[in-house]
């Protein structure tokens, strides 16, 4: 009966010791929503159509969504962020087991330049970063509605790592 006692009491031990290093809130040391971000909307230098407005969307979502900043749309922000997508490229993954040449999985990669910059000081915050997002698409019977399919989830992607780079900086 000792031996029962001491195994909750020990686990609870080690699961407060386990948890000693997770913080509450944005790591970089500023309490959550303190400044505001805006995003403008960014630009698309593929050949690739509606990236541009897909990412501007998810960037706007995961600001939100993070916590670490507030979501600004009238100007008065902190720190303003743009963009321009650079790359789009579909890499075949996999293909049909009869045709060699008939693809059915793609990687799919998008990359951006990121810049973000504080409105009063003017300081860069990321100074044309490049930021990468990734998704695989499953080829069914049409790779356009595919992609289409995909594009919320690449733009999503290539969003978390922009915001998560712009939340936990190494400035």
């Amino acid at each position: 009966m000792d031996r029962l006692w001491r195994l909750p009491l020990w686990f609870g031990v080690a699961a407060l010791c386990g948890c000693a290093g997770y913080r509450l809130g944005p790591v970089s040391g500023t309490t959550a929503g303190a400044k505001s971000v805006e995003i403008m909307p960014f630009s698309n230098q593929t050949m690739e159509p509606h990236l541009a407005e897909a990412v501007t969307a998810e960037m706007r979502r995961e600001i939100q969504r993070d916590g670490t900043f507030k979501l600004a749309t009238h100007g008065d922000a902190d720190i303003i962020v743009s963009g321009t997508i650079v790359n789009y490229v579909r890499i075949p993954l996999a293909f049909q087991p009869s045709d060699a040449l008939t693809v059915t999985d793609y990687s799919v990669k998008m990359m951006a330049v990121v810049t973000a910059r504080e409105r009063g000081s003017g300081k860069l915050l990321l100074n044309g970063q490049r930021v990468t997002g990734s998704t695989l698409v499953v080829v069914g019977s049409n790779l356009t509605s595919a992609e289409r399919q995909a594009l919320p989830l690449l733009a999503d992607d290539l969003a978390r790592n922009a915001t998560s780079l712009l939340a936990n900086p190494a400035w």
